[in-house]
């Protein structure tokens, strides 16, 4: 693992002391050191495209190179600001890209990363960003660093750093905190023990998927009902509402997250024009990217119960802080005439006790779709 005192030295030697993006757990050691050594210039950013603009407007103000962070799959949020606002035929934007490289070929990670990791070097070629394979090691780093910084100085452009595995990683850490009396576990466990045993459960990527998943396993109950939106940060609500729209007859319920629910907010707004009463969106909000390091979300910051309400869902008027206020919600919400949100507060901390989610996603998804349509087992 590099050296994280050394590796924002030598981006700070080259004027790199702007940083803003979305965390991610390969780069949880360079997203944590950002987050304590630099406060006031280190943005966390709702998704990777706010990121990169946000970058070309530090640009602009400043005339100095800025740093954007991210996880190889939010290349696809950040591909139309990079090819239409910082691109050299558009504005010509020089900053440094700092890509997390899941699902690098070799290395066995877990489905959802498999083809993102395949393409990532082929997505910066076809976007024409030069890129270069960070090596665990700190001189060549430093190299690497100067290389960068250099080109997208001198030819006023993006360039990429790849960080494979272990090489800017850090301490995850617990970061457990009392605020509100549930974690996201019992948050879950109150909502399959209050609603109808037929509703269908989709969860969002991260702790919420593995949750619901061992939950499952620990009640012996099947999992025909559950989907786990493993990849795709942010869609699982737009997935939610989907098979809402098609099954009127079904209970549908999105266990989603606040930093997933910030990076597609505009999704909200489909319930303004839509009419889908079995919908119920839940996000358990715990203000942080709990998953790769619980760095900070604006997820405790906003009324998410406002901007629902506002963008046409049914709600209780206030966010949800206990285990009997939960309850008590979901009751409330029974028989809406729309789709119905609730903003669950829960404290940040990871049990720690939960194995890897491997399972057959193949498998999975085909009990999932017969159970939808009628064709499972009975």
């Amino acid at each position: 693992m590099l050296d994280q005192k050394k590796f924002f030295e030598a981006l700070n030697k080259n004027g790199v002391r702007f940083f803003t993006g979305v965390p991610d757990s390969y780069l949880n050691g360079f997203c944590n050191y950002a987050l304590a050594n630099f406060p006031k210039d280190n943005v966390i950013a709702a998704n990777e495209g706010n990121a990169v603009a946000i970058a070309a407007g530090h640009y602009f103000a400043t005339k100095s190179v800025p740093l954007v962070y991210m996880q190889n799959s939010g290349l696809g949020n950040a591909v139309n600001p990079l090819a239409s606002l910082v691109d050299a035929d558009v504005y010509s934007v020089p900053m440094l890209l700092l890509i997390g490289w899941r699902g690098q070929p070799g290395t066995g990670d877990w489905p959802q990363h498999k083809r993102q990791g395949e393409i990532t070097e082929g997505m910066l070629d076809l976007l024409g960003i030069p890129h270069t394979v960070l090596e665990d090691d700190d001189e060549k780093a430093k190299e690497a660093v100067d290389a960068a910084a250099s080109f997208a100085c001198t030819h006023k452009t993006p360039y990429a750093l790849i960080a494979p595995k272990g090489v800017l990683a850090g301490d995850k850490g617990n970061n457990k905190d009392g605020k509100y009396p549930l974690s996201r576990e019992q948050a879950i466990e109150l909502v399959l023990d209050t609603l109808p045993k037929d509703t269908v459960y989709l969860a969002t990527t991260g702790r919420a998927t593995r949750e619901l998943f061992f939950l499952r396993e620990r009640r012996g109950e099947g999992k025909e009902n559950d989907f786990l939106n493993v990849g795709s940060m942010g869609h699982a609500s737009s997935v939610a509402l989907g098979i809402a729209l098609a099954r009127k007859g079904r209970r549908v319920v999105c266990f989603d997250g606040d930093s997933a629910a910030i990076m597609h907010l505009g999704a909200l707004t489909m319930q303004s024009k839509l009419c889908c009463p079995n919908f119920l969106h839940i996000v358990l909000n715990n203000g942080a990217h709990e998953s790769v390091g619980g760095q900070p979300s604006a997820g405790q910051l906003i009324d998410f119960t406002a901007i629902a309400a506002a963008c046409g869902y049914r709600t209780t008027g206030s966010p949800v802080t206990d285990g009997e206020g939960l309850v008590n919600a979901l009751k409330a919400l029974e028989g809406t005439d729309r789709a119905a949100f609730l903003d669950v507060r829960i404290h940040k901390g990871l049990s720690g006790k939960l194995p890897p989610l491997d399972f057959s996603h193949a498998e999975a998804i085909q009990n999932f779709i017969d159970g939808l349509n009628g064709t499972g087992r009975r």
